[in-house]
């Protein structure tokens, strides 16, 4: 059971060439990267909140210069928490096409290659090329557009919860 699961998808990477491993590489470590934000925020980041709220809220004073420094310092760890590894993010997703169109070069190559060996009158020979250099093209896109999808939301959730660290920090006794 396992080995006819299996085998499609050694198909698709055999098409695909060596490329699309790479790509494979790129769009686990990416969804990876993803994963460990939405684990962040679930798990890690509401005590983070809880913990800075306290410490706020143990103040005897809130008004004075120092204590917005306080307050600001607060804030900035909380928001540079919330946005830990973003960037890494948004580079992996400009990587992914990137990625794709190396393997559309190799594959058009291999193209090439067969063309001035056999001539230019057999698809049969150049059909390996081109799915070398369509496949990779398409996971890379793909892998892109799930990456823009998920980065998207944990964009508009980062946003939304910096807005909220503001609010539950408040100078009221």
């Amino acid at each position: 059971m396992f080995v006819e699961l299996y085998e499609p998808v050694y198909l698709f990477m055999e098409r695909g060439g060596d490329v699309l491993y790479g790509i494979l590489g790129l769009i686990f470590v990416l969804w990876l990267l993803v994963l460990e934000r939405v684990a962040y925020f679930t798990f890690v980041h509401k005590r983070s909140v809880r913990t800075s709220v306290q410490e706020w809220e143990a103040r005897s004073e809130r008004r004075s210069w120092h204590a917005h420094q306080v307050r600001q310092d607060l804030i900035s760890k909380l928001e540079y928490d919330l946005s830990a590894n973003m960037t890494t993010i948004k580079m992996l997703i400009g990587m992914a096409p990137l990625f794709g169109l190396l393997g559309t070069v190799t594959g058009m190559i291999e193209v090439f290659d067969v063309m001035a060996f056999i001539g230019n009158g057999s698809p049969k020979a150049m059909a390996s090329g081109i799915s070398k250099a369509t496949i990779p093209t398409m996971a890379g896109m793909v892998g892109a557009l799930t990456g823009v999808f998920a980065q998207s939301l944990l964009d508009r959730y980062i946003s939304r919860e910096k807005i909220h660290l503001e609010d539950q920090l408040t100078f009221d006794h």
